[in-house]
């Protein structure tokens, strides 16, 4: 094993990299002796979009463990699939209620887990897993606080593990559409970047009566505690479990946190964004530091990189977004507009399913350029593009040197929104540096025996 970076080496080296696009795949990991035989998975959180990785690891590798807090079946929970059903599809996996417990069970059996559980709890199940050496799926967003994942991304190197976050586009052959029209020169300068989406809004979003829920009795097949993770303990109630929970700001990280690895990931790529410099923030109401507001603007100020000019990229989401833009109206409920100087590109979805030239006539005088595919094609989605890593192929393209980074953006946007702050970011310090108390929640406090990836800074 490798000796850990310095704090300060890693910093800078993420900073660095933060700056730099991942166009391409860099090499191919998967070992030769994994060509021949099927990996042996288990899933943590399988209910939801845990739905999504059970039945791609039960499809093409051994499902080997199923774990999860909350093993209330049909008609006992609302969600897009409960845990037992879904594990009763599957009686040969081995299943948990404590991933720890899982780990330390099936260690020598296990070698790759996917993570599907509520954003407060990805670091901690994500390190757990990788500490052992296994290989992770990390669903979106990557973790909850910036510390978190630039310590993901730090021990992705430290274990010398295969990694990939859940964000489904990056896989899509629209978002290599969108990558290839710029890199093409198509859209000229892009200096003006909008990102929105219609949430928060039911049933992941609602506007809360009081920000104090009154406790009710914890669900016979529900560990509470288990479920809080490194949160401080409070009392159970349905306004959290299982989907409310991503309004909550211990828990998760709003509708940014929800789509903005979807929307932001197409101009992250094509532009090579990098880190923002400053982050601004427009609200209708006074945040509470407990629950997300119902709309908001957020501002990124991106500085030059290279011979690229500075970049605005707007996020609005609920009432904030705007009835038109740029002269584009009729917005979809999700989507992205590149306003470059020569053109711009729409996508009109959370991820970029079917971009185009906006107006769609653009499209005829480009036909010969848009012909033209550099990049390489993914089958599949981001599960199956680890799997096809472990096996020999090119590593996954939103592993976690492109994630964290993405992430980070995510997170900057979301601290803004929920102090109602704006935000100059040192990224090399990790730190903020106009409003400094701030910085308590750059990294936030674990429960003891939630804590992992101190010692990667020492």
């Amino acid at each position: 094993m490798t000796q850990p970076l310095s704090r300060r080496n890693f910093l800078k080296n993420s900073a660095v990299a933060a700056t730099s696009a991942f166009v391409l795949p860099r090499f191919s990991i998967g070992s030769s002796a994994n060509a021949g035989h099927k990996l042996n998975v288990a899933c943590i959180g399988i209910g939801g979009m845990g739905h999504y990785a059970v039945s791609a690891a039960a499809r093409d590798e051994n499902l080997v463990a199923l774990c999860d807090v909350d093993w209330r079946g049909k008609g006992e929970r609302w969600d897009e699939g409960n845990p037992i059903d879904i594990a009763n599809e599957h009686p040969d996996a081995k299943r948990f209620s404590d991933f720890r417990e899982m780990l330390d069970d099936m260690g020598d059996k296990i070698d790759v887990v996917m993570v599907s559980t509520p954003d407060h709890t990805h670091f901690a199940a994500t390190m757990a897993a990788m500490e052992k050496g296994k290989h992770v799926f990390v669903q979106k967003p990557l973790a909850h606080n910036i510390w978190q994942v630039r310590t993901l991304q730090k021990a992705m190197h430290e274990y010398g593990v295969t990694t990939v976050m859940g964000n489904q586009g990056h896989t899509f052959e629209g978002m290599r559409l969108i990558v290839e029209w710029y890199q093409a020169g198509i859209l000229g300068d892009v200096e003006e970047v909008h990102c929105w989406t219609d949430r928060p809004r039911l049933p992941w979003f609602k506007e809360q009566e009081t920000l104090s829920p009154k406790g009710q009795p914890v669900p016979d097949k529900l560990d509470w505690d288990l479920w809080q993770g490194p949160v401080k303990n409070r009392g159970y109630s349905s306004e959290y479990v299982p989907v409310l929970w991503r309004g909550w700001w211990d828990y998760g990280v709003g509708s940014l946190g929800d789509i903005g690895c979807h929307c932001l990931d197409a101009p992250f790529w094509a532009l090579e964004l990098g880190m923002p410099s400053k982050v601004d923030v427009e609200l209708d109401e006074k945040p509470n530091g407990i629950y997300t507001p119902m709309s908001a603007h957020v501002i990124y100020h991106f500085p030059a990189r290279g011979d690229k000019p500075p970049v605005k990229l707007h996020w609005y989401e609920g009432d904030q977004v705007p009835k038109e833009i740029a002269g584009v109206r009729d917005l979809p409920a999700n989507g992205m507009l590149m306003i470059g100087s020569e053109e711009t590109i729409l996508s009109d979805d959370m991820r970029p399913r079917s971009p185009t030239l906006w107006p769609r006539e653009r499209m005829s005088k480009y036909k010969d350029v848009l012909k033209k595919r550099p990049l390489p094609r993914v089958k599949g989605g981001p599960a199956e593009e680890l799997f096809t890593a472990l096996h020999g192929g090119a590593e996954p393209g939103s592993n976690f040197d492109y994630a964290a980074p993405l992430t980070e953006v995510v997170l900057l946007g979301g601290l803004a929104i929920r102090t109602g702050k704006n935000i100059e970011w040192d990224a090399e310090k990790m730190r903020i540096t106009n409003n400094r108390k701030l910085n308590k929640l750059v990294k936030e406090p674990a429960r003891k025996g939630w804590r992992y990836g101190e010692g990667l800074w020492t």
